[in-house]
């Protein structure tokens, strides 16, 4: 017989939906990001591939990926998170393997497509549910946490291709992707459903027991089921302007984001760095953004979300402007770190604050549609970049090319109020003590 307190199961209850959601969009991070470390590879390995048609199939993976951020950040809160989670972890991890067997650059460039829709369609699910079962008071700590999984994912990504792409196997790197398919079974067993989501479909027992589980509140009333539009509220009550102005500001931010991370290696390869070594800088960028998403999340909680992604735009844009002054390699090492804590780690931060902005009922969506409509910026990224690689002094170029939207984010981001001001949700209130009785999952 099981005599462990309520209050301990609870917590350690509390501890799967974040474990499980860093452990997937850690994957999504490696399949994400291994692409722009493998650029190299892919324009040597015989199948004709141009700078040019690099920087569209990149922006071919986006358009997945904003198909995938659009369609399963409506559907999470239509039919459910867990369901739309597994399947998108799924779909990436079976297109990578596609990836890693490819006969030719036409199937890799549809697997790529592919594997976008699955990656864009379980971050806005992830965080959602991350946000949710963390509760209101560490949200930000908790969010940021998970958050360091895309940026990991892409140093293990540079690892791996440091490791096969200089000697010719840049496929490879893909094949590894398909081992998260091993987290599916995991997610459908201990993964469990949305508190808010089953209250608003009218199961509240449901929502009752698995919130106990986790330390969050019970009791809480049974939301209208279909009195509103998921898309609808994220313009309801006045926040049109707003919404309208976290799409702009994760349209600058996806941007520099991925028209850095797909041509960083390349460009540190035209500037006179050896392969690995250009590989290498990915790695930095990525592991900056690891540091800066920790440090950020943790002061977060004082001063808000709003103040860091401010902060980090701002790091970027002058660590960017820096780089074009052509310092020395060991200043140079430091302003990728930089320029990765003000880019990618910027966008978690920037996900945190959509995710506090937005309550519970709608925050999958708000999620799905500011990330998929900033995908716009991140499929303008890669083909932007293949313009200004091409160019004489690339790092100049490329360095303050990209400093430009990074800025704008900042002017945008700044006119814009913290968040806080959509209705609390019962998902946003304090948690209340579980009870022995309805300590036990539902998935």
């Amino acid at each position: 017989m099981d005599h462990t307190p309520p209050a301990r199961t609870a917590q350690r209850s509390a501890l799967v939906v974040p474990v499980l959601c860093w452990l997937a969009l850690t994957a999504d991070g490696y399949d994400l990001f291994s692409y722009g470390a493998t650029v190299p590879g892919l324009l040597t390995a015989g199948w004709g591939v141009t700078p040019g048609t690099a920087g569209a199939v990149a922006s071919l993976a986006l358009v997945g990926v904003l198909c995938g951020s659009l369609v399963a950040g409506t559907l999470t809160d239509l039919l459910g998170r867990r369901r739309l989670f597994v399947t998108s972890v799924a779909v990436f991890s079976v297109a990578m393997l596609v990836c890693g067997i490819a006969p030719s650059f036409e199937v890799f460039a549809a697997a790529r497509f592919v594997a976008g829709a699955g990656i864009g369609g379980l971050l806005p699910t992830a965080i959602a549910l991350t946000s949710e079962f963390a509760g209101q008071h560490r949200r930000s700590l908790v969010v940021g946490a998970v958050l360091t999984g895309p940026p990991l994912g892409g140093v293990l990504a540079s690892v791996a291709a440091m490791n096969l792409v200089p000697s010719g196997h840049f496929q490879w790197v893909y094949g590894l992707g398909v081992i998260p398919l091993l987290l599916v079974p995991v997610a459908l067993r201990l993964l469990p459903e949305s508190p808010a989501f089953l209250r608003a479909r009218g199961r509240s027992a449901e929502a009752d027991a698995v919130a106990a589980a986790h330390g969050l509140p019970t009791g809480v009333p049974t939301a209208p089921a279909g009195s509103r539009s998921p898309v609808g509220a994220l313009f309801a009550d006045g926040q049109g302007p707003v919404t309208l102005g976290l799409w702009a500001v994760n349209v600058c931010s996806l941007l520099t984001v991925f028209g850095v991370s797909t041509w960083l290696p390349q460009i540190m390869n035209k500037a006179g760095y050896g392969v690995s070594s250009s590989i290498g800088f990915l790695l930095l960028y990525s592991a900056g953004a690891i540091v800066g998403t920790l440090v950020a999340a943790t002061l977060a909680e004082r001063v808000g979300a709003k103040a860091m992604v401010l902060t980090g735009f701002t790091a970027a844009t002058l660590a960017l402007v820096l780089l074009a002054t052509r310092p020395a390699t060991a200043v140079v090492v430091l302003l990728v770190v930089v320029a990765g804590f003000g880019g990618l780690g910027t966008q978690n931060l920037l996900n945190d604050h959509v995710a506090g902005y937005y309550p519970a009922a709608a925050r999958a969506t708000g999620l799905g549609w500011a990330l998929g409509v900033g995908r716009l910026g991140a499929i303008a990224g890669p083909s932007y970049g293949a313009l200004v690689v091409g160019a004489g002094n690339a790092v100049v170029v490329s360095s303050l090319g990209f400093a430009v939207p990074a800025l704008i984010g900042a002017l945008v981001m700044s006119r814009l109020p913290r968040r806080g001001r959509a209705v609390p949700s019962a998902a946003d209130l304090p948690p209340a003590p579980p009870t022995s009785a309805a300590a036990q999952r539902v998935s």
